[in-house]
């Protein structure tokens, strides 16, 4: 290939990728609002895609962040680009999702990752989110240098497409070896302008972390946040917003710090009531009284 042509095709490509962030500006929802991460309704939706995405848009909802795309099965069935016109259809947007990034992370391969990247190019996404890592590659603290590597280097790869990456902890991520940690290698490791936080606010508190001190230690590093609820009466399950045993109020009137942009709650069980009554009561709350 000639340098006069490859210099064009480099051009093109910053363009087209300048093209889809502007794209994502224009049709993002203006200020702060409330999403849904989809997993809450992973009992449902593989039985009526359709319906259930008109719930959650009835129950008050502007954003989704849905979660287990495959190039095969698409989103519950639907290819990007029909998901995508279902979401419009109700007036919901999204601004991420959970992709799995095993092959990545275990196997050394971007395959996946690239249909990752074209499906949330289609549906207007601004940032890959890495659900979890495989603990199988996180034993020492050098494969804890060597995953964050890998996310920089796929970070790399989501930016020349006009995305984000992120990533969302879970507990594990503190778990201690040879006086150190996966999030605090992660935190160290990452470049900031590259790879972004998702905080699992449940999860940190069930890891026994302070939200608010890492959003102190961790400025502006914090993009997006789940908002999950901790069951009062068993902690390893979850309620909706506002009942359970986790301050929101406190942990959120730091946002600014943290540099949170999307707030998106996420219930992975129910206690006695249903889905849509649970979701919408979770919305309500948010939007009411936490003010996101």
């Amino acid at each position: 290939m000639d340098q006069t042509r490859r210099k064009f095709l480099k051009q093109a490509g910053i363009a087209s990728a300048a093209v889809m962030a502007s794209s994502r500006l224009f049709a993002a929802p203006a200020g702060n609002v409330v999403g849904l991460q989809l997993y809450s309704l992973r009992d449902q939706l593989p039985k009526d895609v359709k319906g259930w995405i008109a719930k959650v848009a009835a129950a008050g909802y502007k954003e989704v962040e849905p979660f287990g795309y495959t190039k095969k099965d698409g989103f519950w069935g639907l290819d990007a680009k029909a998901f995508s016109a279902l979401l419009k259809a109700n007036g919901l947007a999204t601004a991420s999702a959970h992709f799995g990034m095993d092959q990545y992370f275990v196997e050394g391969k971007t395959d996946d990752l690239e249909t990752y990247i074209e499906a949330a190019n289609i549906t207007g996404m601004s940032y890959l989110i890495i659900p979890s890592v495989n603990e199988d590659v996180l034993k020492t603290v050098d494969q804890f240098a060597k995953a964050a590597d890998k996310m920089n280097k796929a970070a790399e790869i989501c930016k020349r497409s006009g995305l984000m990456l992120g990533y969302h902890n879970h507990n594990f991520e503190w778990k201690s070896v040879n006086g150190t940690n996966f999030y605090e290698v992660l935190m160290k490791e990452t470049d900031p302008a590259l790879v972004h936080m998702e905080m699992d606010i449940y999860w940190v508190v069930r890891a026994g972390q302070d939200p608010v001190k890492l959003f102190n230690k961790y400025p502006g590093r914090y993009a997006l946040c789940h908002i999950k609820d901790m069951y009062k009466p068993n902690h390893d399950l979850n309620t909706e917003i506002g009942k359970g045993a986790i301050d929101f109020k406190t942990i959120l009137s730091h946002r600014k710090q943290a540099g949170l942009k999307h707030f998106i709650v996420e219930q992975e069980n129910y206690q006695h009531i249903d889905p849509f009554t649970s979701i919408k009561e979770s919305c309500s709350y948010c939007k009411n009284v936490l003010k996101v």
